[in-house]
Parts: structure tokens; C-alpha cells; sequence
């Protein structure tokens, strides 16, 4: 039965990335969602990339995102439970907002039961069959020692060379990422061997990684596969009221800019 309170996801941010033609407008859109579903939420789901690059030094972080963060402390002081998995771009986020803000931060997947539903939540990167490099890649960056000898070089250096292999690694154009059909999506086949060999009782893997908006059935136990686009182009986010879940589409109708 629906709730009086729902569960909103959101992935795909990439907030700062250099791609974008006014970074300050995207995220004070984002805050503008943020702000408008603060009296509905109960929960929050932030499914990873949200920051296009972040590292979370001893004593210092990075500049910027003062809006964005500011509005998930807003909601958490409402007492909004928020989750933030690790993408690929935001992949050195330690306990800085976690300790600030409240939020739980996971590293990986999790399966959650949300208003009775069994729930498989991820990014989505590391999931499937992947490419050998893509594999050494992100166990290189999530090496402890590789860690911290990043963090000895100075900031002037590694946030150009950051925000440069961020560029490189999203080929940022107008077209917009596309379905490659059942047998071509590796979180489509990641999602069925989980449901045959781990756990047939999932009824939504929910991911963000792919930048398109998917509700996909399974054909296993009425299962689906949920990837929440982005906020790069499509401005989309996932609700689940505890009987259905939807994507649906931020309407910015209280955007000043428009006016």
C-alpha cells in the first residue's frame, strides 16, 4: 500500500564538471528539486557521480557545491535518512559529509527493504562484465596506498588533471546515451544471474552509471531494472511510494531564470 511519505532517487549529477556551460545553474536546479521534495521524502538515494570530481583531503575539500550541500543538510535536519554511493567520479568521498551532514556514504552495493520491498541499489560501474582496463582502473583508484600518494601531490595539480581525465572519460557531445537493446546492457544480465543465483526475491535494481532513464522487467518474479538518467540533460528522478515505483521528470516551474 502506498505511504504517506516516499522514497526519491537521484543519480548522475556531475556536479562542477567543466562540460557544463553554467555549473552554478545546474546546481541551483538541483536545489530547487531538493527544496521541493522536502516535505514528501522520507527517504533519499544518491546513486552516485554526483560530484564530477571530489577528494576528500585531511584537513581540507574541495571548493564549491555550497548550495547543494547546504540543501541535503537542510533535508537531513528535517530528518530525511540520506544515502550517497560512490560512482566513479566521486569515488574519494570519505566521512567529511557524512560526519557534517549526517548521510550514510556505502561504497559499493547494498540491498535494502524499502516499505516491505526488497530493493538492490548500486551506481552500477562495477557491476556486469566489464573491460579489463576499466577493472584495473577502478581498483586503482580505490587502492588505499595509490590514495594517499594522490593526496601528496599539491591540489594546483591534481584538480586540473581530474577534471581533464573526467572530459576525457565522458565524451560530453549533444547526443544522448542510448539503450543497446536486452542482450547488450550488462546490468540487464548482471540483474538475472543475481535473481537465478543469489537472491530471487529482488524486486527493483535500481542504478544510475548509464546517463538513460529505463524501467526495464526482468521476466524473472516480476523483477525490474531501474537506471535514473541523469542531470546532465534529462533532469530525471526515481519515486517510490511503496507500491509502485516511477521516473519521472523535474518540472523547474519555480526557476527564476525562466522569468
Amino acid at each position: 500500500m502506498p505511504v504517506s511519505k516516499k522514497t526519491f532517487f537521484i543519480s548522475d549529477l556531475h556536479l562542477g564538471a567543466s562540460y557544463l556551460d553554467e555549473p552554478k545553474s545546474y546546481e541551483r536546479r538541483v536545489v530547487r528539486f531538493l527544496n521541493s521534495i522536502a516535505d514528501e521524502a522520507d527517504e533519499l538515494y544518491l546513486l552516485g557521480d554526483i560530484l564530477d570530481y571530489w577528494y576528500e583531503y585531511r584537513t581540507v575539500v574541495p571548493r564549491g557545491y555550497i548550495r547543494f550541500f547546504g540543501a541535503l543538510s537542510a533535508l537531513a535536519d528535517k530528518g530525511v535518512k540520506i544515502t550517497w554511493f560512490i560512482g566513479n567520479h566521486d569515488i574519494w568521498l570519505f566521512d567529511y559529509l557524512a560526519q557534517e551532514i549526517g548521510l550514510r556514504v556505502v561504497d559499493g552495493y547494498e540491498v535494502r527493504e524499502i516499505y516491505g520491498k526488497r530493493f538492490f541499489l548500486s551506481h552500477g560501474d562495477g557491476l556486469g562484465k566489464l573491460p579489463p582496463t576499466f577493472r584495473l582502473l577502478r581498483a586503482t583508484f580505490r587502492n588505499r596506498i595509490c590514495q594517499k600518494l594522490y593526496a601528496a601531490i599539491h591540489p594546483r595539480w591534481t584538480i586540473p588533471f581530474a577534471h581533464k581525465w573526467s572530459n576525457h572519460s565522458r565524451d560530453f557531445d549533444n547526443s544522448t546515451p542510448m539503450f543497446k537493446g536486452e542482450h547488450n546492457e550488462p546490468l540487464i544480465s548482471f540483474c538475472r544471474q543475481y535473481l537465478s543465483e543469489t537472491d530471487p526475491s529482488i524486486e527493483y535494481f535500481v542504478f544510475g552509471h548509464r546517463h538513460i532513464l529505463l524501467d526495464f522487467p526482468l521476466g524473472v518474479n516480476n523483477s525490474r531494472m531501474i537506471i535514473l538518467g541523469d542531470w546532465i540533460r534529462q533532469f530525471s528522478y526515481g519515486v517510490f511510494d511503496g507500491n509502485r515505483f516511477s521516473l519521472h521528470i523535474f518540472n523547474d516551474s519555480s526557476n527564476p531564470e525562466k522569468k
